[in-house]
């Protein structure tokens, strides 16, 4: 509370206390919301990912995630794709055409290197160059 010291002060004066309640519920309505869309906006199939022990990048708003799993199937986002002329098409979806936006690549650690690289060749194909390898982090550098 605000203390005046003035002996002969008007009664009207201005007290300068701060006013927190507003601020509080705007906290609380903004972690209402984020706790709603954070589960929203990640990709839901499992996969087997080998380790990494490089520093992290931060992840982008809106990843596309591109998914190879073991038994060969493809997926973009959590869409199967059944063949890989539907890949490009796909992909000039979810990218409004934007040839420079990041491609986010995981296979399971089973997936035949061979596989995986057929899979970044339909992408350099497609015209998407800058692709980024998804791995899981591990604690220290023996691992």
């Amino acid at each position: 509370m605000a203390i005046n010291l003035k002996e002969g002060s008007d009664e009207n004066t201005e007290m300068s206390e701060i006013n927190v309640t507003p601020f509080i519920d705007v906290m609380l309505v903004l972690l209402i919301i984020f706790m709603v869309a954070a589960p929203l906006a990640t990709v839901d199939i499992k996969v087997d990912l080998p380790a990494s022990t490089a520093t992290p990048q931060p992840r982008p708003e809106q990843p596309i995630v591109l998914t190879l799993k073991a038994d060969q199937q493809l997926y973009l986002g959590n869409e199967l794709i059944a063949n890989p002329d539907q890949l490009a098409i796909e992909l000039e979806k979810q990218t409004k055409g934007n040839k420079e936006t990041t491609i986010f690549f995981q296979a399971d650690k089973t997936v035949n290197y061979e596989d995986l690289i057929n899979v970044m060749n339909d992408l350099r194909k497609t015209g998407y160059l800058k692709i980024g390898l998804v791995g899981l982090e591990a604690m220290g550098n023996n691992e």
